[in-house]
């Protein structure tokens, strides 16, 4: 077979429309472009989703709610102790003087002395020398020091110790015909506050790209499908906003003071997150290894915690892969059914169909616990890529506290989101676009903006309540 034409310009060739020989769309062995002209890559329609659902939001939205508030600080007051008791006294040898010893915390030992009252029957205990012993408050307190007659003892030896003594308050007694006792005492309550920050992000395409037309097929992390072109990348932009809006609540640091270099003494004082709260008001368990030997014993020692806290029975379980594991090993381990205690979980515990090597929820003592996976632990991108964090123990349910701003008790999720918003403009998530493409003229540049916009702060209320997993 023979063709004309030029062998070495292409200028002249015209593709078909079917694959058929003709001499104008003939490719020559002898033009030097041959191999890049012959070998054009084959484009794939769809986009291969290599690391599945990239997202890592959801956690606040499974735990929590949103609410718009109109100021720039949220103020709450939470309960204090019902209860009178120490944990830092001095008792000296035949002594039957009870010393309250200063704190760093500002609270005086005259300030705690103060709180207790002749009459008073309280219980003293030295756990260095495991002493026990009753009394009842003889004197008013004074320069931080009570008297006291113990019941059965003529003096304190059993308990003497220096810091280490414990008291608290478990009844009064008083003679016939007493004429005044007891101690009136105002309500404790303890304030906290957090205030909104403002984050920003945008998506730019300039006006020459928007005329540049390409299709792609996406499927959305929402699990939606479809055909997007150049807002492809800003659907991812908006994407990542969203997760920034969730990391932003989960990461907060609050600093609202003057250290020279500080982001507090350059004007952004930034706001309290989740991880901070818990690590300043609530518990913080180190060293886990639940599926370990001692991995029950590590988990009750968590509960022992609780106990002495606010004891909400149902709480969830949010974990990295390597904890939640360990505690499907831990659980695994109680449970004596079947061959080396395997259990068999799906379709009515038959081995010969299907092996359940995960649990989803269990109940230990009086609590309920339901646990799932944290994608932003184990995402490479995220927290996944320090791993220091194992998980979060969150209380469900919703806690009363006071709320400065509305003057009553309100019933609130122990764990939520409060954003600006009013009637002229709610600042929960605004979006907006400027530039003179896309059939907007709000400039003279030759481009168009996507601009997100949201402020907002987190409440983490009762966080005693919540216990951060910390390897």
């Amino acid at each position: 077979m023979a063709f004309t034409g030029s062998a070495t310009a292409l200028s002249h060739l015209t593709p078909r429309p079917t694959k058929s020989l003709d001499q104008s769309n003939y490719l020559s062995f002898a033009d030097a472009n041959f191999w890049d002209q012959q070998y054009l890559p084959e484009v794939y329609e769809k986009e291969i989703e290599r690391y599945g659902k990239r997202t890592v939001g959801g956690f606040l939205r499974m735990v929590g709610a949103e609410m718009p508030m109109a100021s720039d600080r949220v103020i709450w007051s939470e309960q204090g102790r019902l209860h009178i008791s120490f944990d830092d006294c001095t008792v000296g040898t035949g002594s039957t003087t009870i010393t309250f010893t200063n704190t760093a915390g500002g609270d005086t030992g005259v300030i705690k002395a103060n709180l207790l009252a002749p009459g008073m029957t309280i219980v003293i205990s030295n756990l260095l020398s495991t002493g026990v012993v009753k009394a009842r408050v003889a004197t008013s307190p004074g320069n931080g020091t009570i008297t006291v007659t113990p019941y059965g003892a003529a003096n304190l030896n059993a308990v003497t110790g220096t810091g280490n003594v414990k008291v608290f308050v478990y009844g009064s007694e008083f003679a016939k015909g007493s004429a005044d006792g007891g101690l009136s005492k105002e309500a404790s309550f303890t304030t906290f506050s957090n205030k909104p920050i403002i984050l920003r992000d945008k998506y730019s395409v300039a006006g020459s790209d928007v005329a540049q037309i390409g299709w792609i097929e996406v499927t959305t992390e929402a699990g939606t499908g479809g055909y997007l072109w150049y807002l492809k990348s800003e659907h991812e932009s908006r994407l990542r906003f969203e997760d920034h809006l969730e990391m932003a609540m989960v990461e907060g640091e609050l600093d609202e003071g003057t250290l020279s270099g500080s982001a507090g003494a350059a004007g952004y004082s930034g706001t309290q997150g989740l991880f901070s709260a818990i690590n300043s008001r609530g518990l913080v368990y180190g060293g886990t290894d639940f599926g370990g030997a001692n991995g029950l014993d590590q988990f009750d020692e968590i509960l022992a915690e609780l106990d002495k806290q606010g004891a909400i029975e149902e709480n969830m379980l949010f974990l990295d892969r390597a904890t939640s594991l360990g505690i499907d090993n831990m659980l695994a381990q109680q449970n004596s059914y079947g061959t080396d205690g395997t259990s068999y979980g799906v379709f009515d515990n038959s081995a010969d169909m299907a092996i359940n090597l995960g649990f989803s929820g269990f109940r230990r003592g009086s609590y309920d616990f339901y646990k799932t996976d944290w994608k932003y632990l184990n995402d490479a991108t995220t927290r996944g890529l320090i791993g220091d964090i194992e998980g979060v123990l969150a209380p469900a349910g919703t806690s009363t506290v006071y709320d400065e701003q509305m003057g009553k008790n309100v019933s609130r999720p122990f764990l939520h989101v409060r954003y600006r918003a009013s009637e002229a403009d709610d600042r929960r998530m605004k979006s907006w676009i400027t530039g003179s493409v896309g059939g907007n003229y709000t400039s003279a540049a030759d481009e168009m903006n996507v601009h997100f916009l949201s402020e907002r702060a987190l409440c983490v209320q009762a966080a005693n309540n919540f216990v951060l997993l910390k390897k």
